[in-house]
C-alpha cells in the first residue's frame, strides 16, 4: 500500500480533483434543471406539470450508465449520421469524456433536485403565497421573494446529500473514460497488479470526502433549526 502511494499517490489525489470537479459541474447544472422542472411542477399549469414529470420519471427511469452511454456516444451519432445536422451546420458534434459526464450528472442530478425543489416548496405553508399575493404581488415575485427563501432553508440539507450521491455517482463515468478516481484506480491496479490496496485506498479517499460532506450537512441543519 505504501508503494502504492508513494508511486501513485499523486495520480490519485488529481483524480480525485477531477471526481470533485465533474460533481459540482454536474450539482450546479443539476440546481438549474431542478429548479426550473421543480417550478414547473408546482405552478398551476397542466402542461409544465406534465412536462416535468416527464423528465422527471424518464431520468429517474433509466440507469445512468445507459444514460451515460447514450450521451457519449448515441447523441454524437444521431447528430452526425442519422440526422446529418453536421452537414446542415457545418459543426460535427464529438463530445468530450468532461462534458458528456457533466451532462449525464446534471440530467440525473436534475431530476432528482426537482423533486426535492417541490418537496422544499409544498412543505412552507400556502398562506404565505396568499398573503403575498394580497398585498399585490406577482405570482412569481411572491414564489422569489416569499416562498422560496423560506423553502431554501428546508431543502439544504436535502441538497448537501444530493451532492454526496452525485460524487459517488461519478464513479460510474469511469464507463467513458473521464479520468476520475475509479478509472485512474484501474490504471494503477493494470500496472502494479496490486489490487486489493488499491481499492482500499480509493475507498478510504471516497469515505473521507463524504464524511466530511456529512458533517457538512449535519452543522447546516443544526445552524437553521437553531434558527427557527
Amino acid at each position: 500500500m505504501a508503494r502504492i502511494l508513494e508511486t501513485y499517490g499523486e495520480m490519485l489525489l488529481i483524480a480525485m480533483g477531477h471526481t470533485l470537479l465533474l460533481a459540482l459541474w454536474g450539482l450546479l447544472f443539476g440546481c438549474i434543471l431542478g429548479i426550473i422542472f421543480g417550478l414547473a411542477s408546482v405552478v398551476d399549469n397542466k402542461v409544465s406539470r406534465t412536462i416535468s414529470a416527464i423528465y422527471v420519471n424518464l431520468i429517474r427511469g433509466v440507469p445512468m450508465i445507459v444514460l451515460a452511454y447514450f450521451i457519449y456516444f448515441g447523441v454524437p451519432y444521431c447528430w452526425n449520421n442519422v440526422l446529418d445536422l453536421d452537414t446542415v451546420f457545418g459543426v460535427r458534434l464529438v463530445l468530450s469524456p468532461l462534458t458528456a459526464g457533466t451532462i449525464c450528472l446534471a440530467l440525473n442530478c436534475g431530476a432528482y433536485m426537482s423533486e426535492i425543489i417541490r418537496a422544499g416548496i409544498q412543505s412552507i405553508d400556502p398562506g404565505q403565497m396568499e398573503a403575498a399575493r394580497s398585498l399585490g404581488l406577482s405570482y412569481w415575485r411572491s414564489m422569489f421573494r416569499v416562498v422560496l427563501p423560506q423553502a431554501i432553508k428546508n431543502m439544504i440539507p436535502s441538497i448537501v446529500n444530493q451532492f454526496i450521491i452525485t460524487l459517488k455517482d461519478t464513479s460510474i463515468l469511469s464507463v467513458i473514460g473521464f479520468p476520475e478516481l475509479v478509472n485512474t484506480a484501474k490504471n494503477v491496479v493494470a500496472k502494479t497488479f496490486m489490487s486489493f490496496q488499491t481499492w482500499i485506498i480509493v475507498g478510504i479517499m471516497y469515505l473521507v470526502i463524504i464524511l466530511l460532506l456529512q458533517q457538512v450537512a449535519k452543522a447546516l441543519e443544526r445552524r437553521l433549526n437553531r434558527g427557527r
